[in-house]
């Protein structure tokens, strides 16, 4: 049978192309080796694109929370006009129409309205009888009184969040005696 198969298809240990090509090993080694620099090169490049774009992503959301921070402060700081207008508005309505049920209504929304805000993060400073920070008071006047506290409160400062959104407007004493008279 494998006599016959020889007959049909002639000499199979002679190929042409084995004879006429020697195989060169070193060459292919060479090539090997230079295919294998090839994909690791394309490997780090691929890693360092993939670092990339995942740090592209994080530096996108903390922008992004960061504009959103600072669009909620600048909403913040509008609103903080319309509520020192109504606790204004609440000090000067006159003794006699303390009672009345229109005040006590307005005294209502002025509350509410101050709860919304201290419900997404604005807080108030406190700042009359602690020792005065320029981080968190504006000093606008000194008067008698112990020496760098705050002796005095003129317009209240608020916090968003974790940043000073509007600074407390302070009297600092001056570290004089204040007069007994």
């Amino acid at each position: 049978m494998w006599d016959n198969l020889e007959e049909r298809h002639g000499d199979m240990t002679e190929r042409p192309e084995e004879i006429e090509a020697p195989v060169d090993i070193a060459a292919l080694r060479k090539e090997l080796n230079d295919a294998r620099a090839r994909a690791e090169e394309y490997l780090a490049s691929w890693q360092r694109a993939q670092a990339d774009f995942a740090n592209f992503r994080r530096r996108l959301e903390q922008d992004k929370a960061e504009a959103i921070k600072y669009a909620e402060g600048e909403m913040m700081l509008k609103l903080l006009l319309v509520l020192d207008d109504m606790d204004r508005a609440m000090k000067a309505v006159p003794c006699e129409l303390k009672d009345n049920s229109w005040v006590a209504g307005m005294d209502g929304i002025s509350r509410k309205f101050r709860s919304v805000m201290e419900a997404v993060g604005l807080k108030e400073i406190t700042a009359l009888g602690f020792a005065f920070d320029p981080t968190m008071h504006e000093a606008v006047a000194h008067l008698p009184g112990p020496e760098n506290m705050v002796v005095a409160e003129y317009e209240k400062g608020y916090r968003f969040k974790d940043r000073v959104l509007r600074a407390t407007r302070v009297a600092v004493g001056s570290g004089e005696k204040m007069d007994e008279s």
